[in-house]
């Protein structure tokens, strides 16, 4: 079905939903890469005056892709709540973005089963930056494994402790660090440089000791593929979270090496380790604009509205964190400074008006159109939209995935600006510890001598070193 908008003496037609939704979505590098973008500013504000009339009823029946050719479409279309959807059924795009605006916390959280990916897209690129962050701010969407994340006026962060060659020593001192900071609440997450399960046995042995010794209410990942946690589980090693990142499409998640059963037999794995001891919410997902694009598996979507496809495949695994590492892929999809802002704002919005527990890491590649002032931007306006949380990388630069994101001490800079607290357990540890005070302010004098004691086989030279 095509739709059509009149403007002064031009009529624009959009061939499809999918064209309209592309066509409407602002400007970004990779929807021109895919040949779906609005060839004028004129064609882009047409697209979204007629998308904002397209009824969120319209939306659901007709699939961006087809039921049965792509198992995410049959996942978001069999698990959807009929009852929730109900109290927007009669909204077109434009009115629902008037309902969001004045609607309250709980009524968004009543709501969420019902928003489809595809309706929370839409609604999105109606939206002005300053909506999507006083909507994200009120969708309250809380999970619990150790910590609790995502409860109002708080913000995490995942302490980040990446090394070009797995070295013990290394990552230690690079949490010990993190941790002097007041970093690690949401979780203590390693890429590692090896894939191989003997490797990561002493990893995943390494970061367990040290959250054992330490007391830490907090849990340790290694952002390995799902498979090869699954195995590592089957051995008996020490798995906290499960990661995989996802995408939006079954075949971009093929690209991946991961189907929906193969996730759902890992959650399930990991639910009967029975590790957590405040929730058990155990599953970590990444997620990315561009993904699907850079796997040839779009169907002529735009990537903001296949980013919210991958919150659905997350959604029913009911996870801990989730988050998009939205300048990561490169500039060929998110090309500045402005385009990352945006999208680390949009991906936000969808995910928490779906339910999902959305944190960002706040990043761009060197070859980007970007720089720190934009990323101090956009940690900022997230940190006003109630980011779940954010990374925490030594030096704000990750010596093994060669990217710049966040570190340790921007996450000061934005509780101190901001008023935000660490999840409540971490809190009450940092102070027990004598790291800060009953404010969550750190001290001059904290307790890193302890820390380090604490450590397993890191001394005070290799610290030094």
């Amino acid at each position: 079905m095509a739709y059509r908008h009149v403007v002064g003496p031009r009529t624009h037609v959009f061939a499809d939903l999918a064209a309209l939704m592309a066509k409407a979505t602002p400007v970004r590098s990779g929807d021109r890469l895919a040949g779906i973008a609005a060839e004028s500013a004129e064609e882009e504000m047409a697209a979204r005056w007629c998308l904002a009339e397209v009824p969120l009823s319209e939306i659901l029946a007709r699939p961006l892709i087809a039921y049965e050719d792509d198992d995410v479409t049959r996942l978001i279309l069999d698990i959807h709540d009929a009852g929730a959807f109900a109290e927007i059924a009669h909204l077109t795009v434009g009115d629902f973005r008037e309902f969001l605006l004045t609607a309250s916390s709980d009524t968004l959280v009543r709501i969420a089963p019902g928003i489809t990916p595809e309706i929370a897209a839409a609604v999105c690129k109606i939206m002005r930056n300053q909506d999507l962050i006083l909507v994200a701010r009120k969708c309250r969407v809380v999970t619990r494994f150790r910590s609790t994340i995502g409860l109002p006026g708080r913000l995490a962060v995942r302490l980040q402790p990446n090394h070009p060659t797995d070295d013990a020593a290394g990552i230690t001192a690079s949490i010990i660090d993190g941790l002097s900071y007041g970093c690690g609440d949401a979780v203590i997450g390693l890429n590692p440089a090896s894939d191989s399960v003997s490797a990561l046995s002493a990893l995943l042995q390494l970061i367990d000791d040290l959250i054992q010794r330490l007391e830490i209410p907090t849990q340790g990942c290694i952002l390995t593929h799902v498979t090869t946690t699954l195995e590592a589980m089957n051995r008996g090693l020490p798995v906290d979270l499960v990661f995989q990142s996802i995408a939006g499409t079954q075949g971009a998640n093929a690209s991946f090496g991961v189907t929906l059963p193969i996730l759902k037999e890992a959650h399930e794995a990991a639910l009967a380790l029975k590790r957590g001891t405040v929730g058990d919410n155990c599953m970590y997902f990444e997620t990315g604009q561009g993904s699907a694009l850079s796997a040839g598996q779009h169907h002529g979507i735009d990537q903001q509205t296949l980013e919210a496809r991958a919150y659905a495949v997350a959604r029913p695994f009911r996870p801990l964190l989730v988050n998009t590492v939205v300048g990561f892929i490169g500039p060929e999809y998110l090309y500045d400074g402005k385009e990352i802002i945006r999208a680390g704002l949009e991906d936000h919005f969808c995910g928490k008006l779906m339910g999902v527990p959305l944190g960002c890491d706040v990043c761009y590649t060197n070859h980007a159109e970007a720089d720190q002032n934009d990323m101090d931007t956009l940690l900022t306006l997230l940190g006003a939209a109630g980011c779940n949380f954010i990374m925490g990388v030594p030096g704000a630069d990750d010596v093994m995935l060669n990217y710049q994101s966040t570190s340790f001490h921007d996450s000061l800079y934005l509780r101190e600006v901001l008023g935000l607290k660490r999840a409540p357990e971490f809190e009450a540890w940092l102070e027990r510890i004598g790291l800060t005070d009953a404010d969550g302010t750190l001290l001059p004098e904290g307790a890193s001598t302890r820390l380090i004691a604490g450590a397993p086989g890191l001394a005070d030279r290799d610290v030094a070193a």
